[in-house]
């Protein structure tokens, strides 16, 4: 009896901290931390580089718009540069053929929009989306279309639009890491809620 109340008590405490684990994002964490980024002078630039791997970033000063959602996520403690290519070794069909690649390339695919897009909805991230602004709420991540077959991915943030009803948008479509009131101002192709540490 007394073994089968120890495995009981060693259940319950290992779902205890699985849950604790899975829950440690909160949205105003993903919030301030996005805002913290808005502090680094950035220059919009894609190019390819070979970085480190894990926990790699291209150098200071540049970046695109997926290096915001990167370093949001890193600020908390979580490497998507390592998520998303250990999910692409293992996935690699389920994520989209664009680039020409026949396997996964750390340097870059978590620099894509359709991957980290990719990501979040194969982590059960997914929301309906829709234009009411008041189910887009600080943490989300939104992707667009911006049209010509670009997109574009952005973080909405804990501050209000002094001109609208919409939370901003910490983004980097071309002016650096900046905060802006821009989430209705192209066609929305995602949404999504990632709050879980799958660490």
């Amino acid at each position: 009896m007394k073994k089968l109340n120890s495995i009981y008590i060693l259940s319950i405490l290992f779902i205890g901290n699985a849950i604790f684990s899975q829950e440690s994002f909160s949205p105003e964490s993903i919030s301030k931390a996005a805002i913290e980024l808005t502090k680094d002078k950035v220059i919009y630039d894609g190019s390819y580089f070979s970085i480190p791997y894990p926990n790699g970033d291209v150098p200071d000063g540049i970046g695109v718009c997926t290096d915001v959602i990167i370093r949001t996520y890193r600020l908390l403690g979580l490497d998507l540069q390592k998520e998303i290519h250990e999910d692409m070794k293992n996935n690699f069909d389920r994520y989209p053929k664009k680039w020409g690649l026949k396997k996964p390339d750390k340097n870059i695919d978590h620099r894509r929009v359709p991957n980290q897009m990719t990501y979040f909805e194969r982590q059960g991230s997914s929301l309906v989306i829709t234009n009411e602004s008041e189910n887009y709420l600080p943490g989300d991540i939104v992707a667009w279309d911006l049209g010509g077959g670009t997109t574009h991915i952005g973080v909405v943030v804990n501050v209000k639009s002094p001109h609208s009803d919409n939370y901003m948008i910490v983004h980097n479509i071309g002016a650096g890491q900046n905060i802006d009131d821009c989430l209705f101002d192209f066609e929305i192709i995602g949404h999504y809620r990632f709050l879980r540490n799958i660490n």
